[in-house]
């Protein structure tokens, strides 16, 4: 079978998977055409959307190698890969000066390149910005190429704007990809303006969002930009996916993170389980802590669709929490008024994958 063929069978399976996967409201339980094509170690893996790479359903947080000396870095980063995710994220602006690219660089030496699916980001929106970062990263991460390549951190569709125009981060993005530096191209963002701008403006592989079934159920963030995913025809590599949302005035603090998470393998199991259960979802990169990893790759190997009895459930427990990106939006004037006046939760300024 010619390239060209089999790249058409795989954008078919795609298309069919994603048409498949349990709606947002749980209102029908739908057979799923394309489950899991293999297990590694237990834990599934999915298709990447219309690139025919297969990853595990959980990625590896790179934020979290900020929390741990090098020894402790390296041995979670073995872990993982044993316990089947060849999927890895790191970015320039985790941890102090690269910390965590040089950390993950180290850490991953052992594991034949091959075997994982190595994703990173700039947060340059110019074409020599993008450059410089990029080049630097691969070298940080000992590594001549990234399966996945993205823009980091899209809030406003002015950046998506500069990035995609004349000297933008796209022409490096689109040079890098020539020159076999980068195989795919995809997107993070924080707000549904900012990724909806992106979605339309190029057709990008993979976009990184959050999908957590409080966002959702509390004030609709992620719905927009799963419809335009299976729209576009877009991967999903969901973050935010054991946020229990923003801690309650005077809440003890069970971990030094911005947003409250799920701390039990119970609710993680079932916050993944929504995640994983949206259309176009393929991973889930859960927040950086390694026994939140830990814990999210178990509910991994347990994965089965979410039921309507569960989504209910879910639904309730939503009304007693508080959206991360409602409480931090920017706003502009006396700080009531959204900067996007139909979205009351656009923009948040200081998060993090």
């Amino acid at each position: 079978m010619k390239r060209r063929e089999l790249l058409k069978v795989v954008g078919g399976v795609v298309g069919s998977y994603a048409l498949g996967v349990q709606t947002l409201l749980g209102a029908k339980k739908q057979e799923r055409l394309d489950v899991e094509q293999e297990k590694v170690a237990g834990l599934p893996r999915r298709v990447v959307g219309r690139t025919g790479e297969k990853v595990s359903v959980v990625g590896f947080p790179g934020l979290a190698l900020s929390h741990y000396d090098q020894g402790r870095c390296t041995e979670g980063l073995h872990d993982a890969f044993e316990r089947g995710v060849n999927y890895f994220d790191v970015a320039p602006a985790y941890g102090r000066d690269g910390e965590c690219e040089i950390k993950m660089g180290i850490g991953l030496k052992g594991i034949e390149r091959s075997r994982i699916f190595l994703a990173c980001k700039t947060r340059k929106r110019d074409k020599e910005g993008a450059r410089m970062e990029l080049e630097r990263s691969l070298k940080r991460l000992k590594t001549d190429y990234f399966d996945l390549y993205q823009m980091h951190c899209i809030r406003r569709p002015e950046e998506v704007k500069q990035a995609l125009g004349p000297n933008g981060a796209i022409e490096t993005f689109l040079k890098a990809r020539e020159q076999g530096k980068v195989k795919y191209l995809g997107f993070s963002a924080h707000t549904t303006k900012g990724a909806l701008a992106a979605i339309k403006g190029f057709r990008f592989d993979t976009i990184m969002f959050p999908i957590n079934f409080i966002e959702i159920y509390k004030v609709g963030i992620g719905r927009q930009v799963l419809e335009s995913a299976q729209k576009y025809g877009a991967a999903v590599m969901a973050i935010k996916t054991l946020s229990m949302g923003a801690w309650p005035k005077g809440a003890k603090r069970t971990r030094k993170w911005w947003y409250r998470t799920t701390e039990t393998q119970e609710q993680t199991n079932l916050a993944m389980r929504f995640t994983l259960s949206q259309k176009c979802v393929v991973a889930g990169i859960p927040p950086s802590f390694l026994d939140l990893l830990s814990m999210a790759i178990e509910a991994g190997k347990s994965y089965k669709p979410i039921t309507k009895t569960e989504v209910k459930k879910l639904q309730e427990t939503a009304k007693t929490c508080e959206s991360v990106f409602e409480r931090e939006q920017v706003a502009r004037g006396d700080l009531s008024e959204p900067i996007y006046a139909d979205s009351p939760h656009e923009c948040c300024p200081g998060a993090y994958v």
